[in-house]
């Protein structure tokens, strides 16, 4: 392994260096690019900036910075690496996630080339609402969550950050609907998008030629909603699907505030959707009647919490002890940000995915499709691809033209957590991609 000296400084708030001292630079032999940051970073005063910089004998000095600024109603938290002057790649995270989801691929797609940033999306980590800035209840009007203001959000980023456009905006889980949306609305700004884990629907529909129709129109997502929850609720034993459970009043405390611990039940969540646990064997459905086939996390029994599912398949401490892409150091991060914002503000995600005001909007994108380059990237081991019976087809056929075959990526080895799971394959995939858009340009 070749000699590495790893450096860490503090710009701008002397005051913070005590608590970078705890800070650990943890780089992969086999990819001298690579840098995991510790939990003291997350918690460093808002609005300081932390330069972390990574030398060797056979790459050129990066950095990953950690800044905030005023955009739009929030003040944003992100990290980011790379030349600012470069083409800007953004990183969306999902639930329950953070812009540290994304610590293991920066520093190698910087080194390639781009401006690479990755901010908590609103709603989430050290991202506030200055209207706002307590903490996100139940009751908080969910017209800032809608798909469209989280798009305005990301377009109103690269534009603060200095850029008229962005090469590649890039989305994993809920970040995967960002991105998508962000593709399907401004593709003159958004140059490529790699949608991960989550394959994107196309807009909801709105009637057509209701005059040679017989019978009322209602082909929203709404009202499908509604009518896979009667379904579920009538197998035996009843279930129920987590996007609906997740949009109740109790779950931000039911998962906040678990009997197990927040650690151990953010611990068993991550594992239990992993490549680590085996009871994932994903497979496409034919359709919503099979369904009921996917692991509880999915198809949840009908009267119990998110906790009490994953509490059933935590993992032993000897599978904790061989975890080396989520270690106790890392999950840290996610405890200490989720015990001090709780989980509302990515919860009403979930309700705004189930609320017809929001389906409404949306319907304006009726028959629009992804036309600029786009690739799909998730784990082997993740049913996310198939959560929803045919939509990973129909994303890859007719919603994004400009898919090809090779850009449909199913990493082995990884679940639902890919780009932490298996950050080299990923950064291998993203790096062919966004290697061919740009001679493409």
């Amino acid at each position: 392994m070749k000699a590495i000296r790893t450096m860490v400084r503090l710009l701008n708030n002397p005051h913070n260096q005590a608590m970078l001292q705890e800070t650990v630079a943890r780089l992969d032999p086999k990819d001298n690019s690579e840098i995991a940051i510790s939990s003291s970073l997350h918690h460093l005063r808002p609005g300081s900036r932390v330069n972390l910089e990574l030398q060797s004998n056979i790459m050129a000095t990066q950095s990953i910075l950690y800044s905030t600024l005023p955009i739009r109603d929030l003040d944003v938290f992100f990290m980011e690496a790379g030349d600012n002057q470069s083409p800007l790649v953004l990183l969306l995270h999902g639930f329950p996630e953070l812009s540290y989801s994304w610590r293991r691929v920066m520093l190698p797609l910087a080194n390639q080339g781009y401006h690479v940033v990755a901010p908590d999306t609103r709603g989430y980590g050290r991202t506030v609402n200055r209207n706002n800035p307590g903490w996100i209840t139940y009751d908080d009007d969910l017209w800032q969550f809608r798909l469209t203001n989280l798009v305005h959000d990301v377009v109103a980023l690269a534009l603060a950050l200095g850029h008229k456009s962005v090469a590649a905006v890039v989305g994993h889980d809920f970040g995967s609907a960002i991105a998508g949306c962000c593709a399907l609305v401004r593709p003159d700004f958004f140059k490529s998008v790699v949608l991960m884990s989550a394959p994107f629907p196309a807009p909801p529909t709105l009637p057509f030629d209701i005059r040679s129709q017989t019978s009322p129109q209602d082909p929203s997502p709404f009202s499908q909603f509604a009518l896979l929850d009667g379904f579920l609720a009538s197998v035996d034993p009843p279930r129920k699907h987590y996007t609906a459970y997740f949009s109740t009043r109790a779950a931000n405390e039911d998962i906040h505030r678990p009997p197990q611990g927040l650690r151990n039940f953010l611990r068993a969540y991550f594992h239990m959707k992993s490549a680590d646990w085996e009871g994932n064997d994903p497979r496409p459905l034919r359709n919503a009647t099979e369904m009921p086939i996917m692991p509880n996390y999915y198809i949840m029994p009908l009267h119990e919490t998110m906790a009490q599912v994953v509490e059933r398949e935590a993992p032993s401490p000897e599978e904790i002890a061989l975890n080396q892409w989520l270690t106790d150091s890392e999950l840290s991060v996610f405890v200490q940000e989720f015990e001090r914002t709780g989980f509302q503000g990515g919860l009403n995600r979930y309700r705004v995915m189930r609320d017809p005001r929001f389906v409404e909007e949306l319907s304006l994108f009726a028959g629009k499709k992804i036309e600029i380059p786009a690739m799909f990237i998730s784990g082997k081991k993740d049913w996310g691809v198939y959560q929803s019976p045919g939509a990973a087809q129909k994303m890859q056929i007719s919603i994004c033209t400009k898919m090809e075959e090779e850009d449909f990526v199913l990493v082995d080895g990884a679940g639902h957590w890919v780009q932490q799971e298996q950050a080299e394959k990923v950064v291998e995939h993203l790096s062919r991609f966004l290697k061919k858009v740009r001679t493409s340009c």
